[in-house]
């Protein structure tokens, strides 16, 4: 296949897993926490830990798809996701299943560092925008597909069964990528070791925190949502369904703020607003009744502030700095990512509710203007290259 929509088509499917991956412990969270007689605390460590690889490989994930290639790089990393999921599906032991979560997780890693390059190759100056838009609308698409599926799965044929889906994707995923071909036009790696100035590599490591939080507060939703629900009175699949409407509305979303912050030419304003609205949506959700009407706003305005946080990085960086600028950001992504869920999962459990883990999601998404200030403030100290 030559068609750059069609290759991002099924670099979207392949992404997918990731999400879909992430999403099979929190899908199933009552589920576990009756199996293996864990908390919800210990249930968040379980989540996070999916994220923890991303601290030790984002830098060097580049690198390592230039030594092996694209194509061998993707496959190794989703056959590393199977060898997770097939680990947590065939054993009953909790040690298992966090061996089995952080394997899963270092191939989601260089996954994700590996697509994103991908997708650059074929888009670069040319419709990228938008071709990011649809690529980051695959995690959640793959969320509300884990949310709708999975604990249908799980409460009908058990946990392992549930990993087992997962396994099977992940199959699937290694047949698409098995065909990938790199574009003609693609560029050569620079050979020749990069260094940007320290200012620089502050102001992206500030964009990787801003990223990070916001999605621990996204995260919170589809990762304590089931549970708050179940809490409620919902049964596991229902409340699953309804949870995953936000991710589905928010496929529209994250595109449409894109498209508002471009034709505004004030994407930090979109940035700024969007955050506090959806921090208060956060609130709305955890302490009223009204559960329809909340995931369906939270859903409208959750997305609002990705195009604009992703477009932060290219902001600092030129083309000879952006490969290590990106793994730089993606570390302090994947570290925000690996302790949100555990800070979550130990709020809910000192709240004695999930609607705890929501506080502290709005906690976090308000978090993320302030440190925009942050970020603006480093940048524009920047020494410019010449």
């Amino acid at each position: 296949m030559r068609n750059r929509w069609g290759i991002l088509a099924v670099l979207f499917v392949v992404r997918l897993t990731i999400a879909f991956q992430f999403q099979s412990v929190a899908a199933v969270a009552p589920l576990l926490g009756h199996d293996f007689g864990v908390t919800l605390a210990e249930i968040g460590v379980l989540i996070g830990l999916y994220f923890t690889p991303g601290v030790a490989l984002s830098l060097p994930g580049g690198a390592i798809g230039r030594r092996f290639g694209d194509r061998a790089t993707v496959l190794a990393a989703l056959a590393l996701m199977l060898a997770g999921s097939l680990a947590m599906a065939l054993t009953d032991s909790w040690n298992w299943q966090i061996t089995g979560r952080l394997v899963a997780g270092a191939g989601g890693v260089l996954l994700n560092v590996q697509l994103t390059k991908m997708v650059a190759d074929w888009f670069a100056g040319n419709e990228i925008a938008t071709a990011m838009a649809i690529f980051v609308n695959s995690w959640p698409a793959g969320v509300a597909l884990s949310l709708l599926t999975l604990p249908l799965i799980g409460t009908a044929h058990g946990v392992g069964a549930v990993h087992l889906a997962v396994a099977a994707l992940m199959a699937l995923g290694i047949v698409l990528a098995a065909g990938y071909r790199p574009p003609s036009s693609a560029a050569t790696a620079a050979t020749s070791s990069v260094r940007f100035d320290f200012h620089t590599a502050m102001a992206v490591a500030v964009a990787g925190l801003i990223w990070g939080l916001f999605n621990v507060g996204f995260a919170t939703i589809f990762s304590f949502g089931p549970a708050m629900l179940v809490e409620r009175g919902w049964s596991i699949a229902p409340a699953g369904s309804v949870i995953s409407i936000v991710l589905w509305v928010s496929l529209f979303s994250v595109p449409f703020g894109g498209f508002v912050a471009d034709r505004m030419k004030r994407p930090q304003t979109v940035l700024v607003a969007g955050c506090m609205i959806f921090a208060g949506l956060m609130l709305v959700f955890s302490h009223s009744g009204a559960v329809i009407a909340s995931v369906v706003a939270l859903g409208l305005i959750s997305g609002q502030p990705a195009g604009p946080m992703m477009s932060l990085p290219a902001g600092v960086l030129v083309p000879a700095t952006r490969a290590i600028g990106m793994g730089l950001f993606y570390t302090v992504y994947y570290a925000a990512m690996m302790l949100g869920p555990i800070v979550g999962g130990a709020c809910a459990k000192w709240g004695g509710s999930a609607a705890a883990a929501f506080d502290f999601g709005a906690v976090v998404l308000v978090a993320c203007p302030l440190s925009l200030w942050v970020f603006n403030r480093i940048a524009s100290s920047r020494v410019l290259p010449a």
